[in-house]
């Protein structure tokens, strides 16, 4: 069995309707390419630094449709595929209502809700260059570990700086993940040293599929994110990438070869911890 994906790459901004309208032209054009599962990376809707602005954008993911999802729902049954929303900004109800959930969605080519996945793992630090980041500030962190069912198997949900905890995607394989999603927008200072290494690394240890979809360039201020969107198979090998422009990374998955890989080194069941 096989199936063919595409990572996109796109640089969000402030924005909104700007950045849905890049996602919808370029969703639709990997579905013309044959992909029948398409990601959008993290905060494809807005990335800015507006604490206040990005909690006025937040929507249910349960009830009335806000203009995000609406528009995203259209997108996947117009272009009739699968879509990973890599970061939506889902709103928190009760107590934690200041803060907002950064959550992975998965749309059917129906536009139906498949699966959700709140961020792990906040991006809370100090980059090289003398960067802060206080993602704890703005948003509620998630608890459980979700892998959603598709046509192909499980597809094992993270988000961004989730990649740094490989016991995350240890538990997504446990629970039967042959793709490993992880949606991203990732700095350049750490991206240009770590990206490629940490997604070959979570798609070896796992005999897995990894699908990485990314933001790129300057999203305004001093905040730039690496790029390089790419898909990496179970023997980490990167097989296909989009380096610093807007576009996708489109590649063929192949399952009986994942099958293989696993039969003949079957490091998964030799696991003792």
């Amino acid at each position: 069995m096989t199936v063919k994906i595409a990572a996109v790459q796109i640089c969000s901004t402030e924005d909104v309707t700007e950045n849905l309208r890049r996602c919808t032209r370029l969703v639709a054009d990997a579905a013309r390419s044959g992909a029948s599962l398409v990601g959008l990376p993290e905060n494809f809707a807005y990335l800015g630094s507006d604490r206040d602005h990005k909690l006025a954008l937040a929507e249910p993911l349960d009830g009335v449709d806000g203009p995000i999802l609406t528009t995203m729902r259209n997108v996947a049954r117009d272009a009739g595929v699968w879509l990973l929303l890599g970061g939506f900004p889902e709103a928190v109800a009760g107590p934690d209502a200041a803060r907002i959930g950064n959550t992975t969605v998965l749309l059917d080519p129906a536009g139906a809700i498949q699966a959700r996945y709140r961020k792990m793992h906040l991006f809370d630090v100090e980059t090289p260059n003398g960067q802060h980041f206080r993602e704890s500030d703005t948003v509620q962190a998630g608890t459980e570990v979700v892998v959603a069912q598709t046509p192909w198997g499980g597809l094992g949900l993270t988000i961004c700086y989730d990649l740094r905890f490989a016991e995350l995607y240890r538990a997504l394989t446990a629970q039967g993940a042959r793709i490993l999603a992880v949606p991203a927008a990732f700095t350049r200072d750490t991206g240009k040293d770590h990206w490629h290494v940490l997604l070959r690394a979570r798609a070896i240890e796992n005999q897995a599929f990894v699908f990485a979809p990314a933001q790129f360039g300057l999203h305004g201020g001093k905040r730039a994110s690496y790029g390089h969107a790419l898909v990496v198979d179970p023997w980490g090998v990167v097989l296909a990438e989009c380096g610093e422009r807007e576009g996708y990374a489109l590649a063929e998955l192949d399952f009986d070869y994942q099958d293989k890989v696993r039969l003949n080194l079957p490091c998964l069941s030799h696991h003792r911890l």
